[in-house]
């Protein structure tokens, strides 16, 4: 029975914590904005033990900050933080796929392992790039997370790396969310390059994969520099 209860509570942290998260990557939860564990248990009905697991939990992978005397806030990310989160996903993966991506297409019992997961990993890709077209952001944070952390650990075949970019993009996206809700011309700045990636890992091309990458990565600073010359 204790076992049980256990499972109980560390599901229903988890579906808290993944809840919140939700709805700071939605911009419902703004950054700088505050709330206690008692204004969450409120609001969803549950214990305080679980909430506090759950935003303590989010404090660690860098989403809210915690204060003492005040409760929680939604961590507020600057310009510079952003490019330092470009900078690091930028030397992981160009290493990752230097190193991991097959210099030649794999032999056709591998192709088959590697094909399978690429199948759900391209799917995911396509509707990220559907989503970017459209400018529908909401649809496109799902997918791109998704698509990034198998496809992260498809190729990086190291969970460590895997959860480590999953993080970034978590934290990148948070940064982004509320600048690309007021960004005039959306559809410009939303990458949508996923097919091309999974296309290039495919064919085992690691140099087109590396050059998507390169290209991801410095449309992403130059949409930092945007937001910098705005903001001055």
């Amino acid at each position: 029975m204790p076992a049980s209860g256990a499972v109980t509570r560390s599901t229903l942290r988890q579906q808290i914590a993944d809840a919140l998260r939700d709805e700071v990557l939605a911009g419902r939860l703004q950054p700088g904005r505050e709330f206690t564990v008692k204004q969450i248990a409120e609001q969803y009905g549950v214990s305080a033990t679980p909430v506090r697991e759950a935003l303590v939990d989010l404090c660690a992978q860098g989403l809210l900050d915690s204060d003492q005397h005040r409760g929680f806030r939604v961590h507020q990310y600057s310009v510079d933080d952003y490019r330092r989160m470009v900078e690091a996903r930028m030397l992981v993966v160009d290493g990752i796929f230097r190193r991991h991506a097959p210099a030649t297409p794999p032999a056709p019992e591998a192709e088959r392992g590697i094909g399978v997961a690429l199948v759900s990993v391209r799917r995911r890709g396509e509707a990220a790039a559907r989503a970017a077209r459209a400018g529908d952001l909401d649809v496109l944070i799902g997918y791109d997370i998704r698509y990034w952390r198998e496809l992260g650990r498809l190729v990086a075949a190291n969970e460590y790396l895997a959860d480590f970019l999953h993080r970034l993009r978590v934290q990148a996206w948070v940064f982004s969310v509320p600048h690309l809700r007021s960004e005039r011309d959306l559809l410009g700045w939303l990458w949508g390059g996923h097919v091309d990636l999974v296309d290039a890992i495919a064919r085992g091309d690691a140099g087109a994969a590396v050059q998507v990458v390169r290209d991801y990565n410095a449309h992403s600073m130059e949409w930092a520099d945007r937001l910098e010359r705005r903001a001055g």
